[in-house]
């Protein structure tokens, strides 16, 4: 069986919006927008991008937001420290749902 992620695949994220480039126009500001310095960094940001994308198990969005927290600042105590809060949460909620039972 082929592996599902292909790291050469992640530059073509950005032809998600041929389809409809005025929805993604509109979706790329949205996500320019919530990303942009706020009340937390860009750091901060890119920090809890990869604690949710390790808690969904997405290697396309792991990628993007390691290489993301790194250019941002972030260091591997940190990524660490919320990859393993991630994990916590996604413990949490197999136990809340049953799954640690079965």
């Amino acid at each position: 069986m082929e592996p599902y992620y292909k790291p050469e695949h992640l530059p073509n994220f950005s032809k998600i919006g041929e389809g409809n480039p005025e929805l993604a126009d509109k979706f790329f500001a949205y996500y320019g927008a919530v990303f942009a310095e706020g009340a937390l960094s860009t750091r901060e940001k890119a920090l809890i991008a990869l604690a949710v994308a390790h808690a969904v198990q997405c290697p396309y969005c792991i990628d993007a937001y390691s290489k993301e927290c790194l250019q941002q600042g972030a260091d591997l105590e940190q990524m660490t420290e919320h990859n393993l809060a991630s994990y916590r949460s996604r413990k949490n909620d197999r136990q809340s749902t049953g799954e640690e039972s079965l």
